[in-house]
């Protein structure tokens, strides 16, 4: 979870394109309450770079903290809703 000024400035399509670039697969998508969530799996190193990324945000977004859940592969939400190009925004 992202918290902060993370919605309406372009978050989602941003993170979508860090994810892939980094070889990330999952999913990004607002919440009603302001925040923004993102599930992500891959390889450590990816992993560590996309929540680096993550905890600044693309240009005009002011991450206040990130809520980090680590679950394994097989309780993933990503792993049950497998998506084509890797990495969809909900």
């Amino acid at each position: 979870m992202v918290r902060g000024r993370v919605q309406g400035v372009g978050f989602r399509a941003a993170t979508a394109h860090e994810a892939r670039r980094l070889g990330v697969e999952g999913w990004v998508r607002n919440l009603p309450d302001g925040t923004v969530e993102v599930d992500a799996r891959g390889a450590p190193a990816a992993i560590d770079a996309l929540l680096a990324w993550l905890g600044a945000g693309p240009r005009g977004a002011r991450v206040t903290g990130l809520d980090i859940h680590e679950l394994p592969p097989e309780r993933s939400v990503t792993a049950e809703l497998e998506r084509p190009d890797g990495f969809a925004i909900r």
